[in-house]
This record gives C-alpha cells, sequence and structure tokens, in this order.
C-alpha cells in the first residue's frame, strides 16, 4: 500500500503558504488604502475647489462651498440627472450660486459643467468638467482647448434676449466650431436652462429653512 502522507502533507503545507500569501498581501493592500485614502480624498476636494473658484472667485464669498449645497432632482427642468448647487455667501447674505449640470446632447455623451450665477442673475462663469466630444472639434468647450466658454461672463437672461441666446446657426449669438455645432449648441442650451431656473427658485434656494420642495441637503 503506497504511503499517502508525505504528499497530503506537501498539499498541507502548500495551502497553508499560500493562506499566508492571501492574507499578507490583503493587509499590504488596506494598509496601503488607507495611507491614501485621505490623501486621495482631499486631492479630488482640491481638484473642485479649484474648478469651483473658477467660475466664482474665492475673494467674493466666504463660506465653504462645498459644506454649503444642495442637490436637485427636478427631470422636467433637467432631465434624468441630479445637479449639485454650491451657495455663496458672504457675512451670510447670498451672493451667487454655482450650479454642477449634466446636459445629455453632446456629440459623444454627457457634458458636465459648472455655471455661476451672481444674485442679479448674472453668469459669474462657466467651465466644462467632463466630456467626450471629438478632439480638435467639440472639445473647444473645454477652457484648456480655447477660450469660448468666457464668452458667457458676465451674460444673463435679457442680455443677450432669450431668443438669441443661442448659437449663432440657431439665430443667436454665441460662435459655434467649424465643423461642430452640437457641442456648443448642447452647453449654450444647458447654461440657458440654469439661467432660467435660477430666475424661478432664487429664493427658496437660499430659503433659511434649507432646500426648495424639489432639492434635499446632501449629507
Amino acid at each position: 500500500m503506497t504511503d499517502m502522507r508525505g504528499p497530503l502533507r506537501h498539499i498541507l503545507l502548500s495551502a497553508v503558504l499560500l493562506g499566508l500569501f492571501g492574507m499578507v498581501g490583503t493587509a499590504l493592500v488596506a494598509g496601503i488604502h488607507a495611507l491614501t485614502a485621505e490623501r486621495i480624498a482631499a486631492n479630488i476636494l482640491a481638484v473642485r475647489m479649484r474648478s469651483l473658484h473658477e467660475v466664482l472667485p474665492p475673494d467674493r464669498h466666504d463660506n465653504d462651498l462645498l459644506a454649503d449645497r444642495l442637490e436637485i432632482r427636478d427631470p422636467e427642468w433637467f432631465g434624468k440627472y441630479p445637479v449639485t448647487v454650491y451657495r455663496a455667501r458672504r457675512a451670510g447674505r447670498p451672493v451667487a450660486a454655482v450650479f454642477e449640470v449634466t446636459t445629455p446632447e453632446g456629440y459623444g455623451g454627457p457634458i458636465r459643467l459648472l455655471v455661476g450665477v451672481d444674485m442679479a442673475g448674472r453668469i459669474t462663469g462657466v467651465r466644462v468638467l467632463e466630456h467626450h466630444e471629438t478632439p480638435g472639434l467639440g472639445d473647444a468647450v473645454d477652457i484648456e482647448r480655447s477660450d469660448w466658454v468666457l464668452g458667457f461672463n458676465g451674460r444673463a437672461l435679457g442680455d443677450p434676449p432669450a431668443e438669441r441666446f443661442a448659437v449663432r446657426r440657431d439665430g443667436g449669438v454665441f460662435d459655434q466650431f467649424t465643423g461642430a455645432t452640437i457641442t456648443p449648441r448642447a452647453v449654450v442650451k444647458a447654461v440657458k436652462r440654469v439661467l432660467l431656473y435660477f430666475q424661478a427658485h432664487r429664493d427658496s434656494l437660499f430659503a433659511p429653512t434649507g432646500a426648495p420642495s424639489d432639492a434635499h441637503q446632501l449629507p
């Protein structure tokens, strides 16, 4: 009869060693994650604050925009995408709101952008945060590719008139791009919708009780 104790002992030893290696590997991954997670989170917040301050300079408010925010879910106004509103105050008084919105009408897919609006309803700035547009064509909405979004600065409902708050091909005042009209049209429409929403909900956005009826505070 063949003695199986040797092979069994070898198999058991291999299993134990594999288990130990797995435990050590898991512990190392968990340790690295614990060491880097806080730094990654801090970097994400820093990038977001930098983007917010590009559309609303820090000297225009004295509150923490990341802490003073609302999330709006209103399909009639913004479709399926939630909208985050960062509320800017100075000495406790509302001074502006920055909307983080997504339009599904981009040529290459959804476009996510920030739109800052002061209490007079004028645009303080616009920045595209994420897009999937064609390089060399639609990507001109990105401030790193062109200064096209700067054309929104200081604009408001009525300046230009509502019917001209569109790209030139649609009878508006905003330039489209050679060979790419869909992308700038999507951004212009999204910005105009933000202005219309702000005009209709400005007081409730800054209501002392918190949020308008179609919004809730983020944790």
